[in-house]
C-alpha cells in the first residue's frame, strides 16, 4: 500500500445556478469563503492553491495566477489543472505531493465556472479534424456513437441507463445545491419517452451545463490536529492515465483507461471493489456510470446493463451511487463538475447529507473524466480512494 499522505479536512460548495450572470472567479469568491468560514482557518494561512481551468475564462493562460490575486492569496505552491472533469482529484493529488514535499501546509483545491453564462472554450487540437469535427455537434452526438458501439459490442438496456437517471435524480431531490428543476422524481416513463437527441442517447441520459463552484481544504493529518480540525478524511490512493492507447491509430472505443488503472488503484489502496462503500462516479452521460461500474470490477465488462438493474444503488442499497445525484441530476457547473462528485463523498463521510445519508461511508470510490476526443475514449481517466 502506498499512503498518499495528506487528508481533506474541509469542502465548500455553492448553489448550482443556470446562467448566473456571474464569472468564475465570483463564483470561487464565494466556495473559499465558505471554506475558510467552515475551517476556521485565516487567509493568510492557505500557502498552496490548485485551480481548475474553466471554459468560462479557457482563453487565459494566467489564470492560475490571476486567481491568486482575486482571493488575495499569496501562494508558495500553485497548480493550475487542465484535466477537465479530472481536475479536483488530480488537484488532491498533486496537493497532496506538494505537501509531502514541504511545499506548502495548507493547500486549496479550487474549481469555479460558468459555461451557460460565457463560453469562451476552443476545443481544438493539432489535429482539429479529429478533436471536434464539423457535423459532431458536442459531447452528446460523441457519446451516442459511443452508446452505439458499446450496443453493438454488448447489448445496451435502456431501462439500466434509465435506472441510473432515476435513481440520481431520487438523490438530487434531497439536494438543496441542485438546480432547482432538477429537484424532482423521476419514472421510467418519464425516461423512455424523453426526447432522443443522439440515437441513442436520449436528453435525460446527458448532464445540462449551468454555474457553480467547489473547494477543498487540503492538508497532512498533523497539521490538521494542530488547527483542531476534527473532522478529515484521508485520500488513501490516486490513479490516473491520459491518452490511453495514443499510440493506436483505432482503438476500442468502449474500453476506457479506467480498464488500466483500476488495479493498480485497489493495489495501492489495499482494497477491492467489494470494500467500496459508495460508488462517486463522474457522470457527464449515463452510458459512463455503466461503464465505469465494469471498469472498476463492480461486474464483468459487457455486464452493466444486468448488473444495474439487479442492484439496489439507492442510498440504502447495496453500492450507493452519486448519492448527491450526480452531474445528471444536479447540473454540470463546467471544468468545476470533477469537484461535485467529490464534495459529495467528502460530505457523506462527514456525516453531512441530510435527507440522503448512507449508513457506511467508511470508504468512497470517485472518478473524474477528461476531455473527449473523437473516434477514441475520453482523454483523461483519473480515480481517488477515501477513506473515513
Amino acid at each position: 500500500m502506498v499512503d498518499m499522505g495528506a487528508v481533506i479536512a474541509g469542502y465548500s460548495e455553492t448553489k448550482v445556478v443556470f446562467k448566473s450572470g456571474r464569472s468564475a472567479y465570483d463564483l470561487a469568491g464565494e466556495a473559499f469563503a465558505a471554506l475558510l468560514q467552515s475551517t476556521g482557518l485565516e487567509k493568510h494561512e492557505i500557502d498552496g492553491l490548485s485551480v481548475t481551468f474553466p471554459l468560462s475564462e479557457a482563453a487565459n493562460p494566467f489564470f492560475a495566477c490571476y486567481m491568486s490575486e482575486a482571493l488575495g492569496l499569496t501562494p508558495r505552491w500553485l497548480n493550475l489543472s487542465a484535466l477537465g472533469g479530472c481536475s479536483a482529484v488530480g488537484g488532491v493529488a498533486r496537493a497532496a505531493s506538494a505537501l509531502r514535499e514541504g511545499s506548502c501546509k495548507f493547500a486549496v483545491v479550487l474549481s469555479a465556472d460558468a459555461p451557460s453564462t460565457a463560453w469562451r472554450s476552443n476545443y481544438g487540437a493539432y489535429r482539429s479534424e479529429f478533436q471536434d469535427p464539423p457535423g459532431v455537434q458536442g459531447p452528446p452526438a460523441t457519446f451516442g456513437l459511443l452508446m452505439s458501439r458499446y450496443d453493438h459490442q454488448f447489448g445496451l438496456k435502456p431501462e439500466a441507463l434509465g435506472k441510473i437517471a432515476i435513481t440520481q435524480r431520487a438523490n438530487a431531490v434531497n439536494n438543496p445545491n441542485a438546480l432547482d428543476k432538477f429537484r424532482t422524481p423521476l419514472t421510467m416513463e418519464d425516461y423512455l419517452s424523453s426526447r432522443m437527441i443522439a440515437d441513442p442517447l436520449r436528453i435525460l441520459d446527458c448532464v445540462m451545463f449551468c454555474d457553480g463552484a467547489n473547494a477543498f481544504l487540503v492538508t497532512t493529518p498533523e497539521h490538521a490536529r494542530e488547527r483542531g480540525l476534527d473532522k478529515t478524511v484521508k485520500a488513501k490512493a490516486y490513479a490516473e492515465v491520459t491518452n490511453f492507447k495514443g499510440d493506436e491509430s483505432c482503438p476500442d472505443i468502449t474500453e476506457s483507461g479506467f480498464s488500466a488503472i483500476a488495479s493498480e488503484l485497489y493495489r495501492k489502496a489495499g482494497m477491492t471493489p467489494g470494500d467500496i462503500r459508495m460508488f462517486q462516479p463522474y457522470d457527464d452521460f449515463t452510458i459512463a456510470v455503466l461503464m465505469q461500474l465494469e471498469a472498476f470490477g463492480f461486474c464483468e465488462r459487457g455486464k452493466g446493463s444486468d448488473y444495474v438493474l439487479n442492484t439496489d444503488l439507492s442510498v440504502r442499497g447495496q453500492l450507493p451511487l452519486n448519492t448527491g445525484g450526480g452531474q445528471i441530476s444536479v447540473g454540470q457547473p463546467g471544468l468545476a463538475s470533477g469537484g461535485l462528485n467529490l464534495v459529495e463523498a467528502v460530505r457523506q463521510m462527514f456525516g453531512e447529507a441530510s435527507g440522503r445519508q448512507i449508513a457506511d461511508p467508511s470508504t468512497a470510490l470517485v472518478t473524474g473524466i477528461g476531455v473527449i476526443p473523437y473516434g477514441r475514449n475520453w482523454g483523461t481517466s483519473a480515480a481517488m480512494i477515501l477513506e473515513k
